[in-house]
């Protein structure tokens, strides 16, 4: 939450200082066009090409700028995206983990269900530890191995994306 809250305010200022360039080649612009009016004819060319330089830096700057945030913007979908799907698998996996827990039935049509669904998830991870169980009751060990390697992937994956999300301030 606090990564997507600070490309919020990361993507809010890149808008206000995109405002400020067009801004400020908007006064240079009625700047030069005053000055025009006035001085010598090479002073006049060389004022023209000093604007124009400006004015090309500033449109181009401001280009950069309008595609980094829409690739921020869109990076940023992606990754809500992937929040969603992590987060129904770690719903899945702790269902099924509170049910084994609790002693559910087995022949349930609800356990059968969560069990189907979190096997293809936690299918890599079972036998690594030993499941503790007393009667009915069974702690899933494994099954919890599995959320700390989601987990893992999941802030992994966000870390990429952050990269791509992020400018670079510095050299």
């Amino acid at each position: 939450m606090a990564a997507q809250q600070n490309l919020v305010r990361d993507e809010e200022q890149r808008i206000r200082e995109h405002e400020s360039v067009k801004d400020d080649v908007r006064r240079q612009v009625h700047a030069d066009i005053a000055r025009d009016a006035h001085g010598t004819p090479a002073d006049r060319a060389a004022e023209a090409d000093a604007a124009d330089h400006l004015k090309e830096r500033a449109i181009t700057e401001v280009r950069d700028t309008e595609h980094e945030l829409a690739r921020g913007r869109s990076v940023a979908r992606g990754s809500q995206f992937i929040d969603y799907a992590f987060y129904l698998v770690y719903g899945i996996i702790a269902v099924a983990i509170v049910l084994s827990a609790i002693g559910a039935s087995q022949s349930a049509g609800f356990t059968r269900f969560i069990e189907a669904l979190a096997s293809p998830f936690v299918a890599p991870f079972r036998g690594i530890l030993h499941d503790e169980s007393v009667g009915r009751y069974r702690f899933m060990l494994s099954y919890v191995v599995a959320l700390g390697v989601y987990l893992l992937l999941h802030l992994a994956i966000n870390g990429l994306l952050r990269i791509f999300t992020e400018r670079k301030t510095a050299v």
